[in-house]
């Protein structure tokens, strides 16, 4: 009995160990990038030693995968499978694309910071492509459902989180006011 309590103890010390870990690099990030956060970065801010670290997460991609993944569970990328029953165009559009800016919003620091390193950084490229990719594929095929070739390359530029940040929190927009010049931009390239 004694011996069962002391390995679940460990088992809770592992856990709590490696979600400090993987909660240290997902602040930095937010604030400063996958692209330029160190490894000897995440283990200072867990309070940890790197071998520690290293004994959880023994690359930099296991540790991205994990990061993301706790992003992602945490505030998931919204479903475009409920806007497939949406029949008005322009109703879907506006539907998908709020649910979409309002993530932008909610993640804009690590959005940012994680896209703008996806251009530079190849392991961030790669876990991008990994977590964003089926959903903007989604997101594409979706919204861009009977629309022109012309109309669905505006959708894709709808789309961007840069967009999104352009005609936002710079442009001084709200969120539906973007979203209604992006739906009249998207059915006006007829």
């Amino acid at each position: 009995m004694t011996r069962t309590y002391i390995l679940k103890r460990r088992a809770e010390q592992l856990a709590e160990t490696r979600r400090r870990i993987v909660e240290a690099a997902v602040d930095l990030h937010s604030s400063i990038g996958p692209g330029l956060t160190t490894m000897t970065m995440i283990a200072e801010r867990a309070g940890v030693q790197r071998h520690t670290l290293y004994a959880h997460f023994p690359d930099e991609r296991s540790l991205l995968l994990a990061c993301s993944e706790l992003a992602m569970e945490r505030n998931p990328l919204p479903d475009a499978e409920p806007w497939r029953a949406i029949a008005d165009q322009h109703a879907r559009l506006r539907t998908g694309l709020l649910a979409i800016y309002g993530w932008y919003e909610r993640n804009a620091a690590l959005a940012a910071c994680v896209l703008r390193d996806a251009e530079f950084h190849a392991l961030t490229k790669e876990i991008v492509a990994i977590r964003w990719g089926p959903h903007m594929a989604a997101y594409q095929e979706v919204l861009g459902a009977k629309l022109s070739a012309k109309q669905r390359a505006l959708l894709r530029l709808a789309l961007s989180f840069f967009t999104w940040r352009t005609l936002a929190p710079e442009g001084g927009l709200k969120r539906a006011a973007a979203v209604e010049a992006m739906v009249q931009a998207i059915d006006s390239a007829k």
